[in-house]
């Protein structure tokens, strides 16, 4: 006991400001990725790797077995790699907040118009609603949704309400895809989007592309479901349901706007801890 006090004088006694600094940038760092995985596969998997590691030591040091220690102390690079692999859509979208957070151009999907883009997108779905036409508008923020955009067929329209219904009518050859806006202007329909791997397998395929993109992107996503006619917004993963014309607009006054520098955390945030009630579209 007392070398180990020894021990720890010695270490307190190299302390400065430079320590303290060191320590708080990386317990700032542990603690942004924990928020960033918060709710989602990757938390239960950060968790079974520690208690496993954990085991395994205690497991090593108790009964002195040596191949066991060898291998808990060379799992790190192993342990590293892998998470490269299992934590690539959390990674992923870390990077992106920080290019957003970082960014000083605005982006293409900063463009004026918004107005008459969120005014458009809450009449129509409030139309479709009615109708129990199904629908899915990807309103792009800061990160670009090209990638997506080209899974289906290149438009270019101003964004209207006729011509959103046009696109969702169910006898259109494009109202099963996404429609992914910028700006003011539609630029495609049919497109793919990908679905949620996190999100309840109840949900209907509409619900669970919406959160998917919303995963990996800043994009805010309305939905209409078919089956129901419920109005639903998704966001950073997340999604709230039941809205109509005016709730919907007052959302997406707060949520489709540039995320910068002042907005280090998800505009989301307002709604976390919310659950997604489970339905089929």
């Amino acid at each position: 006991m007392t070398e180990w006090l020894q021990n720890l004088l010695i270490s307190l006694g190299h302390f400065d400001v430079g320590s303290v600094v060191d320590i708080g940038i990386v317990a700032a760092l542990f603690y942004w990725l924990l928020i960033l995985i918060r709710g989602t596969a990757a938390e239960k998997m950060l968790l079974g790797v520690a208690i496993l590691l954990a085991l395994s030591s205690l497991l090593g040091t108790v009964l002195n077995l040596t191949t066991l220690n060898w291998l808990v102390r060379n799992a790190g690079p192993f342990v590293l790699i892998g998470a490269l692999f299992i934590f690539q859509p959390e990674l992923r979208r870390a990077l992106e907040q920080v290019g957003r957070a970082g960014s000083i151009l605005p982006h293409a999907g900063q463009a004026t118009g918004s107005t008459r883009t969120i005014e458009a997108v809450s009449v129509a779905a409030a139309r479709l609603s009615e109708r129990r036409w199904g629908a899915l508008m990807v309103l792009e923020k800061e990160t670009g949704l090209n990638e997506f955009a080209q899974t289906g067929v290149a438009i270019d329209g101003l964004v209207g309400v006729e011509f959103l219904l046009s696109l969702f009518y169910p006898n259109s050859p494009l109202h099963d895809g996404a429609v992914i806006i910028r700006g003011d202007r539609v630029i495609a329909a049919g497109a793919v989007l990908p679905l949620s791997e996190t999100s309840s397998h109840s949900l209907g395929t509409r619900h669970r592309a919406a959160l998917g993109i919303t995963e990996q992107t800043d994009a805010v996503v309305v939905v209409v479901s078919e089956e129901t006619g419920q109005i639903s917004i998704a966001h950073n993963g997340r999604m709230v349901r039941n809205l109509d014309e005016s709730k919907l607009r007052k959302v997406l006054g707060i949520l489709y706007k540039p995320t910068g520098p002042d907005s280090p955390f998800p505009p989301f945030g307002w709604l976390r801890g919310k659950r997604v009630r489970t339905s089929t579209i």
